[in-house]
């Protein structure tokens, strides 16, 4: 567990907190990165390298630290505080697998409750602690042994990426353009990752049990814990109450309610109006059965789908030694049958751009991704050499869209089977990524992803976020809207 602390300096008037608070409101914060790395590794690898990107640096370990400082950047001209931020970094390997990988994390190391300027009896990250309080909470606290036991964020990311058996070919993208291509944009998932840091997590909850850390930070307890600052801006929509005043089963519950729990502070929820109409497909069947409407998520790459008809649905079969569903070149009989149309290909065994590609080379017009798991599908992943539309709908979905397809064939000829057209389009009585109320929100799929659940923005917010649990090849550096949602939350939060 993270270190924890509570103030030791409850005794300090509020008329002085005061004055502290006025002062931090007009500087501009300051951000301090603090390598952990050893000679050679990470931020002093001496590996020659070509400037790329906006990237001057010449050597690996260089390009590294100036993205750091680049998105550093970028947060201190958005946040304001007196406190110098100290941001502990180093580069490690994480899990990993040649489709999958963990890239890296990020969190406040330190939490603090009960100091001047804040909501008693709440905890807090403590970067924005030492904002309301004036002050570094930490200073002259003995460090753990570490050496960055006292910082305010820390953060890892995985120096194996893009070598073999770690995502292989798609390593970090250390350019400060976007220009990432098929690499994984460093600089984007950076800014993500210390908005975690600075206070975009649910920080003090135990999500697969409910539980609260408790006075002292040493357990998590089911009753009599202390809540975070980030939960009295939850308000689940089917409990119609939010995470204060919840019960641990409660929040247990309330954790894996998908696009049910809505952020409603009041920054982020006036933010919200840049989120769009759902996005939804459309099905004409000559089977009654099979005359469908469903939400999508478009995939990061390829063309957005455009609104109109999309072609006939179709499926594939397995394929003799494929890791999954359309992870291997099409056979014969498979490129017969999604040639100039659109199959529906099911999560698992290779990214999501793998059978995309593999469906395009074999002259499909798009592809419906179906999830394997319950909840929503927001396909992630980056490929430049696909043209074709492709989106993700739920497992629910997948299997009726699919059902559709095997009804329609027997309402045509011996040489033309009935079939299933699809028709992109929009709700416009819905948003997406909203509740009714057009509040934003938060991520809680069934079954619960440990470390991403309720801490992200929900995966159907269209236009993408930034602190949504996928980085997307569209998201930019900024923070505010009409392009993102980060600081109106942080600032609900007291930034």
């Amino acid at each position: 567990m993270r270190p924890v602390h509570h103030s030791r300096h409850l005794s300090r008037s509020l008329i002085a907190a005061a004055a502290l608070l006025a002062c931090a409101a007009s500087q501009a914060a300051t951000i301090n990165i603090q390598s952990r790395d050893p000679a050679g590794v990470g931020f002093n690898d001496t590996t020659p390298v070509a400037p790329v990107g906006g990237n001057p640096g010449t050597t690996l370990g260089q390009q590294r630290l100036n993205v750091y400082r680049y998105v550093a950047d970028i947060w201190e001209r958005n946040l304001q505080s007196n406190v110098t931020i100290t941001v502990s970094a180093g580069w490690e390997a994480l899990t990993c697998s040649s489709s999958s990988a963990v890239l890296g994390s990020a969190g406040a190391w330190n939490i603090w409750r009960d100091f001047p300027g804040s909501v008693a009896g709440t905890w807090y990250p403590q970067a924005l602690a030492n904002k309301l309080a004036g002050e570094n909470l930490s200073a002259g606290n003995p460090d753990d042994g570490s050496g960055y036991g006292n910082v305010d964020i820390k953060t890892q990311f995985n120096i194996n990426l893009g070598k073999p058996g770690c995502l292989d070919g798609s390593g970090f993208y250390l350019g400060l353009d976007g220009n990432a291509g098929s690499q994984v944009n460093f600089a984007t998932t950076l800014l993500h990752e210390l908005g975690h840091g600075l206070g975009f997590s649910v920080l003090t909850v135990q999500t697969s049990t409910g539980n609260r850390l408790n006075a002292n930070g040493s357990a998590y307890v089911a009753t009599g814990g202390v809540p975070s600052i980030w939960e009295r801006h939850m308000f689940d929509n089917t409990q119609g109450r939010t995470w204060l005043a919840m019960t641990a089963a409660q929040r247990r519950a309330s954790a894996i309610n998908p696009l049910q729990l809505a952020w409603i502070g009041p920054n982020a929820v006036a933010g919200a109006s840049i989120l769009r109409p759902i996005p939804v497909l459309k099905t004409s069947s000559p089977a009654s059965s099979g005359n469908l409407q469903m939400d999508f998520n478009a995939s990061p790459f390829g063309v957005v789908p455009p609104a109109g008809t999309l072609g006939a649905l179709t499926t594939i079969a397995t394929q003799s030694g494929e890791l999954g569903p359309g992870c291997s070149p099409f056979d014969n009989a498979n490129a017969a049958a999604v040639r100039g149309k659109v199959p529906i290909i099911s999560r698992g065994g290779c990214t999501f751009a793998i059978k995309v590609k593999n469906a395009q080379d074999a002259g499909a017009v798009g592809v419906v991704l179906a999830n394997n798991i319950p909840g929503a599908l927001l396909p992630g992943g980056t490929d430049g050499s696909i043209t074709i539309p492709s989106f993700g709908v739920s497992q629910a979905d997948g299997e009726a869209l699919k059902a559709a397809v095997a009804a329609a064939k027997g309402y045509g000829t011996r040489g033309q089977p009935g079939q299933v057209t699809a028709v992109l389009g929009s709700d416009p009585t819905r948003i997406a990524g909203a509740d009714r109320l057009g509040r934003p929100l938060l991520y809680t799929p069934n079954p619960l992803v440990s470390g991403s659940s309720v801490s992200h923005w929900d995966v159907t917010a269209s236009p993408n976020l930034l602190m949504e649990p996928n980085i997307n090849a569209d998201l930019t550096n900024i923070l505010v809207p009409p392009k993102d949602l980060t600081l109106p939350l942080l600032k609900d939060m007291g930034w």
